[in-house]
C-alpha cells in the first residue's frame, strides 16, 4: 500500500479524530504504549508496526478457491440469490441467503417474490436445505424458506436483503438468540429487526423501523460487538441524498451506527478510509474477526464499469454480455470483486486498494456484474490434509444473474492469513512499536521456505537489546505453523519475567511471512 508523509498522516488523524465518537477515539493507546495483553494481533493493518527495514514489506495474500458449495437451483431460488450469512453454531454451520430468479439479459427480471432462505452444514463444505414447512410456495411448504416478502404489521417486507446472526450477547433473552435484518419498502421505510429462538422461526422485535437514514439497497448488517460490549450496525448511505425520493442519488458510502439493546441507534457516522480512494462500494461484510474480536475485518464488494472495449468482448460468454447490455450496458460490462479492509474503532478502516479476491481465471459464470460477492463472514473449517491445522473458509458467488441458478464457491485461507509482514531470502526486518503483554510465552503464526527463518529479539523502550533475548541468543524459527513458541537459547519460550514491562519486538527473516503472534 502507498506511504503517505508523516505530517499529513498526523494532520488527517487530528481531523479524523475531531469527528468520531468518543468510543472510537479511546482505541489510541496511552503515553504512546499499546497493552496487548495476551490477545492474537494481525498485521491486516499497520498498527503495531514501528518500522520495516531491509527487503520487508506489508503483503496481501489470497483465497485458494475451492468447490462450489452450494447452488441456487430450486424453483424458489434462481440465478439472483445471494446476499449470503454465513456462522459457525455449535457443531452446525448455518446459512441464510436471498433466493430470488432474475435474468439480466431478459426483459423480464422477476419470476416471484424475494425470499429468505436456510441451508445448514456439519462440515462448512457440504451444504443441505432442510424442509422447513414454514411458507408456501407455488401451493406447497416443502421448502427452506425463513421470510417472505409482503406486508407484516404495517411494513412492507423486502426479505430479498437478509443478515442473520446469533447473538452472542451474555445478558440476551433465550428468545432472541438470534437476530436478523432485513428492509422495508416504502411502508415504514427503513431496516426491520427480527428475533429467534431457534433461527427458524422468527417474529418482529419493534414494531418501527430500528434505523431510517439511508437508502439500504444491499446487505445490511448488525452484530454484537463482544470486545467494546455493543451492537454495531453498518448499511448502505447516499451521502449527498436530499430527501426520500432521492435517496439513491449521490455517493455511495457506508454507514455505521451503535446501539445497547438494538432498537435504539446512536453515534451514526460514514466510514472513512486511511490512504484509499473514492470507490463504488457495493455491499460492506464487516464483522469482528472471531479470532481476534478488537479488530473489524470487512470484504466491500468493488464495481467498476470498464464499458465495451477489446479486452471486454474477450472475457466469458459474449453472447450473454451482450445481451445483458442491450438491457442495460452495465449489466454487461460492469465488473465486481471483493476487497478487504480493517478497523479497531469500527469508523475508520484501512482498505487494501489492491483486490482481495479476483474475479479468477475467466470461465463461464466468471467475471460479471454481480459475481464475486462475498458471504458475511469468514468460518473455521477443517483442512482436508491429515494433520493440519484448521483454515478459513470463505464464500463467493458465480453465474450471477445467468440462467437458472446462481452459485456459492468455498475459497480458503490460512487462520489469520488476509495479510503478512514477508521478508525475501535478501532479509528484512519488523520492529513493533513500544508495547505490554501478559502471558509466558511468545507465539507466531508464520511460514517459511526451508532455508528461510525469523530470529527474535525483544527490546527495551529504548530499542536496546533485553539480555537474554538478543538476537545472538534467539533460536532460528523456521517451518509453516500457526502456533509456534519462540525460543531462546537461554530462557527457553519462557518470557513471563518481562510481563508489564515496556518492550519491542524485532523480527528479523528471511523468505519467510508473518501473520500473527500473541502472548499465552
Amino acid at each position: 500500500m502507498k506511504k503517505i508523509p508523516f505530517t499529513t498522516a498526523i494532520c488527517c488523524f487530528l481531523f479524523l479524530s475531531a469527528f468520531l465518537p468518543l468510543s472510537a477515539q479511546k482505541v489510541a493507546p496511552k503515553n504512546n504504549v499499546i497493552d496487548v495483553g495476551s490477545r492474537l494481533e494481525l498485521f491486516i493493518d499497520d498498527f503495531l508496526i514501528e518500522k520495516l527495514a531491509g527487503q520487508a514489506t506489508r503483503k496481501l495474500h489470497q483465497p485458494i478457491p475451492k468447490e462450489i458449495a452450494i447452488v441456487h437451483d430450486e424453483l424458489w431460488e434462481g440465478s439472483g440469490s445471494g446476499y449470503h450469512s454465513v456462522f459457525k453454531d455449535g457443531d452446525t454451520y448455518k446459512m441464510y441467503y436471498k433466493a430470488w430468479q432474475h435474468e439480466a439479459s431478459s426483459d423480464k427480471s422477476t419470476y416471484h417474490p424475494l425470499y429468505c432462505a436456510y441451508a445448514e452444514s456439519k462440515d462448512g463444505i457440504h451444504w443441505t436445505k432442510p424442509n422447513l414447512g414454514l411458507h408456501e410456495f407455488n401451493g406447497s411448504k416443502n421448502n427452506n424458506i425463513v421470510f417472505t416478502s409482503g406486508p407484516l404489521q404495517g411494513f412492507s417486507l423486502d426479505a430479498g436483503h437478509p443478515a442473520v446472526f446469533k447473538d452472542e450477547n451474555p445478558n440476551v433473552s433465550p428468545d432472541a438468540r438470534y437476530k436478523a435484518v432485513l428492509i422495508s419498502g416504502k411502508t415504514k421505510r427503513g431496516l426491520v429487526a427480527f428475533k429467534s429462538p431457534d433461527g427458524i422461526n422468527w417474529t418482529l422485535i419493534s414494531d418501527q423501523p430500528i434505523i431510517t437514514n439511508g437508502a439500504f439497497d444491499s446487505q445490511n448488517l448488525a452484530f454484537w460487538d463482544p470486545v467494546r460490549k455493543e451492537y454495531r450496525a453498518y448499511w448502505r448511505y447516499f451521502s449527498q441524498a436530499t430527501g426520500d425520493k432521492d435517496r439513491y442519488k449521490g455517493t455511495r458510502e457506508i454507514r455505521t451506527a451503535t446501539s445497547s439493546n438494538f432498537i435504539d441507534w446512536k453515534d451514526e457516522h460514514n466510514v472513512v478510509y486511511v490512504d484509499s480512494p473514492q470507490e463504488e462500494l457495493y455491499t460492506n461484510q464487516i464483522k469482528a474477526y472471531h479470532r481476534a474480536p478488537h479488530i473489524f475485518i470487512g470484504f466491500p464488494a468493488r464495481y467498476v464499469e470498464r464499458g465495451w472495449s477489446e479486452s471486454m468482448r474477450k472475457l466469458p460468454e459474449l453472447e450473454e454480455r451482450e445481451k445483458r447490455a442491450a438491457q442495460h450496458i452495465r449489466y454487461g460490462t460492469a465488473l465486481t470483486e471483493t476487497l478487504i479492509m480493517s478497523s479497531r474503532d469500527g469508523v475508520t478502516f484501512n482498505r487494501w486498494n489492491e483486490a482481495f479476491m479476483r474475479p479468477g481465471m475467466e470461465s463461464n459464470g466468471t467475471w460479471t456484474y454481480g459475481d464475486q460477492y462475498m458471504a458475511w463472514h469468514v468460518v473455521e473449517t477443517k483442512s482436508d490434509r491429515a494433520g493440519a491445522p484448521n483454515e478459513l473458509s470463505l464464500y463467493s458467488t458465480e453465474n450471477y444473474w445467468k440462467g437458472q441458478a446462481s452459485h456459492l464457491r468455498r475459497y480458503t485461507l490460512r487462520l489469520d492469513g488476509f495479510a503478512s509482514v514477508n521478508a525475501p531470502r535478501a532479509g528484512g526486518e519488523l520492529i513493533t512499536k513500544t508495547l505490554t503483554f501478559k502471558g509466558n510465552e511468545l507465539i507466531l503464526n508464520f511460514s517459511s521456505a526451508a532455508a528461510g527463518d525469523i530470529k527474535v529479539e525483544i527490546l527495551d523502550e529504548k530499542g536496546k537489546p533485553i539480555p537474554g533475548y538478543s538476537l545472538d541468543e534467539s533460536s532460528e524459527t523456521f517451518g509453516d505453523a500457526v502456533n509456534r513458541a519462540v525460543h531462546w537459547k537461554k530462557n527457553g519460550t519462557d518470557v513471563s519475567a518481562l510481563q508489564g514491562k515496556k518492550v519491542k519486538l524485532r523480527f528479523v527473516m528471511k523468505d519467510a511471512d508473518l501473520y500473527s503472534f500473541k502472548f499465552q
